[in-house]
């Protein structure tokens, strides 16, 4: 199984090879290496671990005898997130760049698990908190049973240094500082390096296939766990109401029709959403209710069967008109109202998007909530 280190890393790389040292005393040398970190961590990454002349990743592998074309490793190697414009973020300095740090943990993550001969060892001991906490929250969404968290632990006074990066095989004296910040030498051979695992949980496996085809954000993978049964609107024609969360809420027949021909137009929409939650494409212009008030005046004879319809008003739901229709939406919004409450109406009532001429109007539920009975 080729084993894979994925790190995150600050303006310290001294912790990559660390970790490289570490894994090496376990007899756990990585197959190919990840480094997740910010553009100025990737510049000082690049002068002082990947350097061709001196650089610390080299000379580790040159000092244990390990061949660098064994390790799938270079610049290239090196990730850093970028923010819409595609430009990478100096720092994580704020709420945006950690949720942009955040995606490239689950991106590499998701991707890296893909593979099933791949075993992650996940290290959160570079860079700050956050990265660490972003590292270990997708290793907590798409880790598996072979996949690793670990911290490294260096003795206190080699782990601020800048010029330890790994013990090498032959001691040698560095500058070291005290608890007052006066300068002393200390061999290297007095320093610990240990890689400690970290346990964590993983949801993977209550992650449903759907969930597995691309990375997603944690709330949602979060949520799909957690998430309550969808209730449902019932639209009963025959019953003449709606029920929902097992509260009824009866309409006059005409309002019935309408909201019901909304309902229609919901379920007919042709699109492939997962969610409806910010889309408006199936709400329809005024106009668009008038091509299709056959539809209301049908459903309207199928509420009240035994009606004399020809005897009708020319001014009701048989002949809509833009002031009867605005009248007929506003009273259905007071009725929904007072049977489920301000907050449930917003979610259930025939909603308004843009602004006139171009005013459109529909149902916000999703469509999988809304059953109807005829």
């Amino acid at each position: 199984m080729k084993r894979v280190l994925i790190a995150v890393c600050g303006l310290t790389p001294q912790v990559i090879t660390e970790t490289l040292y570490a894994m090496l005393q376990q007899g756990k040398m990585p197959d190919a290496i990840r480094i997740l970190t910010t553009c100025k961590g990737k510049e000082i990454c690049n002068a002082l671990l990947l350097s061709p002349v001196d650089g610390a990743y080299y000379r580790l592998l040159d000092e244990y005898g390990i061949r660098p074309d064994l390790i799938d490793f270079s610049t290239r190697h090196i990730l850093t997130p970028v923010d819409e414009a595609g430009n990478p973020p100096d720092d994580i300095n704020g709420e945006d760049e950690n949720e942009q740090f955040l995606r490239l943990c689950m991106e590499q993550l998701f991707d890296a698990t893909c593979h099933e001969d791949w075993q992650l060892f996940c290290s959160i001991a570079g860079g700050r908190k956050t990265m660490g906490a972003c590292l270990t929250l997708a290793a907590q969404c798409y880790g598996r049973p072979q996949d690793r968290l670990y911290h490294v632990l260096v003795s206190p006074e080699f782990e601020s240094s800048r010029e330890f990066f790994y013990p090498p095989r032959q001691s040698r004296e560095i500058t070291l500082k005290d608890a007052k910040d006066q300068p002393y030498r200390k061999e290297t051979r007095y320093a610990k390096v240990s890689l400690v695992a970290m346990p964590f949980f993983s949801i993977r496996d209550r992650l449903t296939e759907r969930h597995l085809k691309q990375p997603e954000s944690p709330a949602s993978l979060m949520l799909s766990l957690v998430r309550e049964k969808q209730p449902e609107l019932l639209i009963d024609l025959a019953a003449g109401k709606l029920i929902w969360k097992g509260v009824e809420c009866d309409l006059m027949p005409a309002r019935l029709a309408l909201y019901a021909f909304f309902a229609i137009l919901k379920k007919e929409a042709g699109c492939t959403r997962k969610s409806c939650k910010g889309c408006d494409d199936c709400f329809v212009p005024i106009t668009g209710i008038f091509e299709r008030d056959g539809l209301i005046a049908d459903l309207y004879r199928r509420i009240v069967p035994g009606k004399d319809h020809d005897a009708m008003s020319s001014t009701g739901i048989t002949a809509l008109s833009a002031e009867n229709f605005n009248a007929y939406r506003s009273k259905l919004r007071r009725d929904l109202e007072k049977a489920f409450g301000p907050i449930e109406a917003d979610r259930l009532e025939i909603g308004r998007r843009g602004r006139r001429p171009k005013t459109r109007y529909g149902l916000a539920l999703e469509r999988e909530q809304i059953k109807i009975v005829l």
